[in-house]
This record gives structure tokens, C-alpha cells and sequence, in this order.
């Protein structure tokens, strides 16, 4: 079993938890529900940067990133940056994040934010909507072309956004709906992640001109980001870079500038 499988086990696991403790009706009756989302694919078409930066503390692969900062620094300072938007992880055993981040960030931002998380039930897109999320990200690695379709049309008819991502062309062929908004290629492989930009380079001309086009892991040059543009990718999700630094809002404040 690899890891991205024991995430999926785990994670199945703590929705059938959360269910038991908190009610659908509940998550309905939060102060975010109704409230109008920002789109992140309008802001990247119409961006010169393109950067969705990253919230995360730790990862399987690296272990810990950072845990010196709170949420707020974190955010306010990708927001003064410019970045486009930003990823906020939400996983608590593999990621030490918790959806009380994501609260923290809508209170303290007015850009998109994106839930980042491992999506397999309706309900952690409730929840999504209910923490003040703009987005979801689906991952195509874990989820049939059925479970596709009906978490995606669930989302957009809460208002939220779909990033949807893959990581080969077999994922990607199973994958293209009207229902998403914006495709993702990860240039970690999952499985063993080992990174290389070669995935992005190599999907671009698959995804069809109707999504926009994003483009993360392993970016951390503003070189690799010009490399990518000719294939037609307008977003660019960074994490590890900006996080490990001392100050990851002016990490991003200067990355974006170069750009």
C-alpha cells in the first residue's frame, strides 16, 4: 500500500467519524453558507503571475515544512503579494493542517482559497463551503469518472469551483467534464514523489482550452514558471518554497515581483 493509499483509508475513515458528531444541518446554518465565492479561474486569466500560494506545515515527503506561523501571517501575507489565491491544507494526520485553518484564512483574506484536501464524499465539500472555502480540488488519482462527476456537480451547485487533478494521461482522458473549472498537473508523482515538470510539459496539449490550465509541485524558479507558460498554463500552485522560509509573505512578495 502506498501512501496515497493509506491517506484514502484514513481519510474514508474520518468522514464516516465526522458524520456521526457533526450534522449536515449544522454545516448549512454557518455564517459562510450562503456567501457569494471569489472565482481563482477568473483571477488567473486575467493574472501576470499566475501563483496560488501554498498553506502547509508539513508533508509525507518532507516531514515538517514550518510550524512558526500563524495562519494569519501566512495568508495576509500571500494577499499582499498578489498571489492569485491560496491552497490551504486541510488534512490533519499527513499534512498538519485542520479546516480551522481555512476559517482563519477567510477571516483574514478576501481572495480565493482552496480547500486542499483528499475528496471522496459530499460532505467535506459541505464542509468546504461551510469554512468559507471558494474551491475544491478533486484528485483524479483516488476517484472513479462517476465519483468525478456527481462531487463536481455537487460542488457547483453549491458555487464552489473545481480543480481537478491528474497526474498522467490515463487520469486526465477519464476526467474531462464541463462540470470543472480548472485542470491541475502534478508534477509529483504520488506514488513515489519523485518531481519533474516533464508531467506538465507533457499533459498541456491534452487539456482542452475550455479549463484553465495549472501546474503544481516542484516549482521553485521563477525559470520553471517561464518554462511553463508557452505550454499554455496560467497557475502556478507553490507550497514547500514560500513555507520554508523564515517569512513566507515576503518570500512570495519577492518571488511574484520577479515574475
Amino acid at each position: 500500500m502506498n501512501i496515497l493509499d493509506k491517506i484514502i483509508v484514513d481519510k474514508k475513515r474520518e468522514v464516516v467519524l465526522k458524520k456521526s458528531i457533526i450534522p449536515v444541518s449544522q454545516l448549512e446554518a454557518s455564517v459562510f453558507f450562503e456567501k457569494k465565492t471569489i472565482s481563482l479561474s477568473d483571477n488567473l486569466r486575467n493574472s501576470t503571475s499566475g501563483i496560488i500560494a501554498e498553506h502547509k506545515r508539513r508533508s509525507p515527503s518532507k516531514a515538517e515544512i514550518n510550524y512558526s506561523f500563524t495562519v494569519e501571517e501566512v495568508t495576509k501575507g500571500y494577499e499582499n503579494a498578489g498571489a492569485c489565491g491560496i491552497s490551504v491544507l486541510t488534512d490533519g494526520k499527513y499534512f498538519g493542517g485542520s479546516l480551522d485553518d481555512l476559517l482563519l484564512a477567510r477571516a483574514t483574506v478576501n481572495i480565493p482559497l482552496l480547500r486542499k484536501e483528499f475528496i471522496v464524499d459530499e460532505y467535506q465539500i459541505l464542509e468546504a463551503k461551510a469554512h468559507g472555502a471558494d474551491l475544491i480540488l478533486l484528485i483524479a488519482a483516488v476517484l472513479t469518472r462517476e465519483e468525478i462527476k456527481s462531487l463536481s456537480e455537487f460542488a457547483k451547485n453549491l458555487g464552489l469551483e473545481v480543480l481537478l487533478e491528474v497526474h498522467n494521461q490515463e487520469e486526465l482522458e477519464k476526467s474531462i467534464m464541463p462540470t470543472l473549472d480548472m485542470i491541475g498537473v502534478n508534477n509529483r508523482n504520488l506514488k513515489t514523489f519523485e518531481v519533474s515538470l516533464d508531467f506538465s510539459k507533457q499533459l498541456a496539449a491534452q487539456i482542452p482550452d475550455d479549463f484553465v490550465k495549472v501546474s503544481e509541485s516542484g516549482i521553485s524558479s521563477i525559470e520553471a514558471i517561464n518554462e511553463l507558460k508557452p505550454f499554455g498554463y496560467k497557475g502556478f500552485l507553490i507550497g514547500e518554497n514560500f513555507m520554508k522560509t523564515d517569512n513566507a509573505g515576503k518570500a512570495a512578495t519577492e518571488f511574484i515581483s520577479k515574475l
